[in-house]
């Protein structure tokens, strides 16, 4: 018997373990783009879910920003029935909205992952993120001072959204579609530095080049640590939130005696509850409610994302 390669073998543990703590019949969908990471992927899924009693399925969206997208998406779903993926479909989505192009794609790509998760009934969708990307997220966000929550990259497991490959190296995926025959499609924006990760590609190398093949992996694994800690803060400052409630509003001098890290992520949260964008919510934006309450000197009220305004008075923050 001929020796399983080791990018493939690699692919299926991390797939395995992803998935096994899934009820048996549950359904689970890789969203696919056809490029190799995701393509390995789809192709590990397909090979491992009826193994471990699952069934599996594909999602290709095509975004509709390049020449030709609709055509290979729809290539991809059906590659992915020939697999023996069911179901194999391509979404069509229009990318419009706040972030930029590359925010509002993703926002589109999520929008349509979450509707097919809920038409399909699938228990989750599987994400084709590895090592490599999440040290880009890390280096991304040190350079955008996004602090502990950017820093701890993107998580395994979000919701019903599960990312097998953040501990295995892009260099493995690829390394699985040639020993597999598959043929990915490279997507141009990667090498376009329009976009901000496709800019930093070359600089991560470089950073490679100078301080050693190990930088990726201590970067990945930073990210798994500070987002241990960041879990556990958040679940401190949710606690902490029920506390300082006061009505819908907050108790002033209650927030302002909270530990800094602790406070901020209250804040923010009760800033989320007013109904403002996470995405549009900023440092400076928290600083200023802040400043409410640990640095009050009867200052006029903080204007969030949305037009929602935050004031203070009777020794209440309150907002609307």
């Amino acid at each position: 018997m001929s020796r399983l390669p080791p990018s493939v073998a690699r692919l299926r543990v991390a797939v395995r373990d992803a998935l096994h703590d899934l009820p048996t019949g549950a359904l689970v969908l890789a969203a696919c783009s056809g490029g190799p990471d995701s393509l390995a992927l789809a192709d590990t899924l397909a090979f491992c879910a009826p193994r471990m009693g699952l069934r599996a399925g594909l999602v290709s969206v095509d975004h509709g920003l390049q020449d030709g997208s609709a055509e290979r998406a729809a290539a991809v779903a059906a590659w992915a029935a020939t697999v023996g993926l069911d179901p194999a479909e391509a979404v069509s989505v229009e990318v419009t909205g706040p972030g930029g192009p590359e925010g509002a794609a993703r926002a589109a790509r999520y929008t349509a992952l979450d509707a097919a998760a809920e038409r399909h009934g699938a228990h989750a969708v599987l994400l084709g993120h590895t090592r490599d990307d999440q040290a880009e997220t890390v280096l991304l966000a040190l350079v955008r001072g996004a602090g502990p929550r950017g820093v701890a990259g993107m998580r395994a497991v979000r919701g019903h959204y599960r990312r097998p490959l953040l501990d295995v190296a892009r260099a493995d995926t690829h390394a699985a579609c040639e020993e597999r025959g598959l043929k990915p499609w490279t997507d141009p924006h990667n090498a376009d530095p329009r976009y901000l990760r496709s800019a930093l590609r070359p600089t991560l190398d470089s950073l490679v080049a100078v301080l050693g093949e190990g930088l990726v992996a201590n970067l990945a694994r930073t990210a798994a640590l500070v987002g241990a800690d960041t879990d556990h803060l958040d679940a401190l400052a949710a606690a902490a939130l029920e506390e300082v409630r006061d009505g819908e509003g907050l108790d002033a001098a209650k927030a302002g005696a909270l530990p800094v890290a602790v406070r901020g992520r209250v804040l923010r949260a009760w800033a989320l509850e007013l109904g403002v964008n996470g995405a549009e919510l900023n440092h400076r934006h928290l600083d200023a409610l802040d400043a409410l309450v640990a640095d009050w000197r009867g200052q006029g009220p903080t204007f969030l994302p949305g037009g929602i305004a935050v004031r203070r008075g009777g020794g209440r923050l309150t907002g609307g």
